[in-house]
């Protein structure tokens, strides 16, 4: 049986890595960040103390809160977490709050603060499932309880993602999982996965922002200027850092060449600066800090505790994997940012304190 001090130790380790992960982010962000005053449209403080008071003081207060928390409550109101994630994203459409950047309308702009409600659906929808699976418990397998909804859940969220000239793998991804870890039939996976192939193919050939990012990650030079710039401006900074990188503050690329260099870029400029070491001691912490939360998961005292957990581990784990391989030119680009590390104060206050949801499901082992 699992004792108390046994708990305690899953915690404090995932707690070590996740302190261990924003610090060194902090690190990498104030590193790509130097230098780059005049190419920023605001000021250099603003940016650092934005990223100071979402990691540092927000982002950590957040996580002890959600911490203190019974994990339960998400559970008892699932349904309205996941409608007012829902809410949050239509708001994007209204004049004056919601705004667009690079042809895309995703943020909320709220006087000197900014919101990409995806954050929020992600999280809501994976609270949502987590709920639904663990209350349906086996009719799971059911075609009703297990498969209709699951499909009902990734219709609904990618749509509303496609109105704001979005996809996101990694919600379906998640769900994918979660499904499979609750029991899911094999035959509905089947069923799903094609239905997705389907999907993707009426995609690029309705969205062409789609079918760009899939012609530039299988051929990266059909369009050096175009759809393919940023994979082989990144392709060059991660080249150009050879074993040890140019050292902090030093990439070359993040000045006018590489795009987004504090967004979903900046993996591409960390790799310039600290190179093939540097990297891989960032691909392992996180490697190490999914192994953590999946640890938490396998403990916790029920199935929804399992699904809760390891929905958010594999969430940010999905995306964090996702960022570094589409910078590697591994899978196409997504636009999704690089977890604790990328430009983002509300993202990065949510994402702790979803990790404080994962430090609360072994709050009072039984």
């Amino acid at each position: 049986m699992t004792t108390k001090m046994q708990y305690t130790n899953l915690n404090r380790n995932f707690l070590v890595l996740t302190v261990l992960l924003l610090f060194v982010g902090f690190v990498i962000f104030l590193s790509a960040s130097l230098g780059l005053l005049a190419q920023l449209d605001t000021s250099f403080s603003f940016i650092i103390l934005k990223q100071i008071l979402g990691g540092g003081g927000i982002g950590i207060t957040a996580l002890l809160l959600a911490r203190t928390l019974d994990y339960k409550i998400f559970e008892k109101y699932s349904l309205y977490i996941f409608f007012g994630a829902i809410l949050l994203n239509l708001l994007v459409f209204i004049p004056d709050l919601g705004f667009q950047h690079g042809g895309a309308t995703r943020w909320i702009e709220l006087g000197p603060v900014t919101l990409q409600p995806s954050d929020f659906l992600r999280l809501g929808a994976v609270i949502f499932f987590a709920a639904w699976l663990a209350g349906v418990k086996n009719r799971v397998k059911t075609f009703e309880y297990g498969f209709l909804p699951l499909c009902v859940l990734i219709v609904v969220t990618e749509g509303l993602l496609l109105l704001q000239r979005d996809t996101d793998v990694v919600i379906i991804l998640t769900l994918l999982a979660m499904f499979f870890i609750a029991g899911g039939k094999i035959k509905h996976f089947a069923l799903i996965g094609l239905i997705l192939i389907l999907g993707l193919v009426f995609l690029l050939y309705t969205r062409p922002y789609v079918l760009d990012r899939f012609t530039s990650f299988i051929n990266p030079t059909a369009d050096l200027q175009g759809s393919g710039y940023q994979l082989n401006q990144s392709l060059i900074a991660i080249g150009s850092g050879g074993l040890f990188g140019r050292g902090l503050g030093q990439s070359i690329q993040k000045f006018e060449y590489l795009p987004e260099p504090l967004g979903d870029s900046i993996f591409a400029v960390q790799a310039e600066e600290l190179g093939f070491v540097g990297s891989t001691s960032i691909v392992l912490l996180f490697v190490f800090w999914t192994l953590a939360g999946l640890k938490i998961a396998a403990q916790a005292k029920d199935m929804f505790g399992v699904l809760l957990v390891s929905g958010i581990v594999l969430t940010i784990t999905l995306q964090a994997f996702i960022n570094m391989g589409s910078m590697l030119g591994l899978m196409p680009i997504t636009g999704v940012p690089l977890p604790f590390i990328s430009q983002g104060g509300t993202s990065l206050i949510l994402t702790l304190f979803a990790c404080g949801i994962i430090l609360s499901v072994l709050k009072k082992p039984v």
